[in-house]
């Protein structure tokens, strides 16, 4: 009996077929556009996939920038007279800089305009500089982000997939941040 119902369990796993069997998400060919907070590829074509590690070492030695693209949550509109409207605090790498609502699959032009811009500082203008870019783990805001920015002509786009969630998972410190300055929608 054990041994029939091993070989009917053997079979039912070589029916399925092996993209089925795949535990991580492909590559998109172009942006990701819905249900952000999922699990990710385990590639980006183009950029480099950093580990915590990696990314620690590239921090440590001042060596690239990183731009955090986290979304913000958007005051609510209607509140009553007098509510008191606080923003979450977004704590992120130190020295980073937080361009928020920048990884959605499609960006209005003011929103492009302000990613672009916002690389281009972290960036100083050079687009061979190393930018690490990051969100939070399963998150595919950092992914848009990252792709854009090689689309954008960015030579050495680093992705960090596992984000603000493994750098204080590792007991990385990480600091208080405002958003950098953005245009009106």
């Amino acid at each position: 009996m054990r041994r029939h119902l091993a070989a009917a369990l053997v079979a039912a796993a070589l029916a399925v077929p092996a993209w089925a069997q795949q535990q991580e998400p492909f590559e998109p060919e172009g942006y990701r556009t819905d249900n952000y907070r999922a699990p990710v590829p385990a590639t980006l074509e183009g950029a480099r996939v950093l580990t915590t590690a990696e990314a620690e070492t590239i921090w440590r030695a001042k060596s690239g920038n990183f731009v955090d693209v986290l979304p913000r949550a958007p005051k609510p509109k209607n509140l009553p007279a007098g509510t008191v409207w606080r923003d979450m605090p977004r704590r992120n790498i130190p020295g980073s800089i937080w361009l928020p609502d920048t990884g959605y699959g499609a960006l209005p032009p003011a929103m492009d305009d302000y990613l672009q811009r916002g690389l281009a500082r972290a960036s100083h203008g050079d687009k061979a500089a190393l930018l690490v870019i990051y969100c939070l783990a399963d998150c595919w805001m950092s992914w848009n982000a990252a792709k854009r920015a090689l689309a954008y002509g960015y030579a050495n786009v680093a992705w960090y997939p596992e984000g603000t969630d493994g750098w204080e998972h590792a007991k990385l410190p990480t600091e208080e941040v405002q958003p950098e300055p953005r245009p009106e929608q």
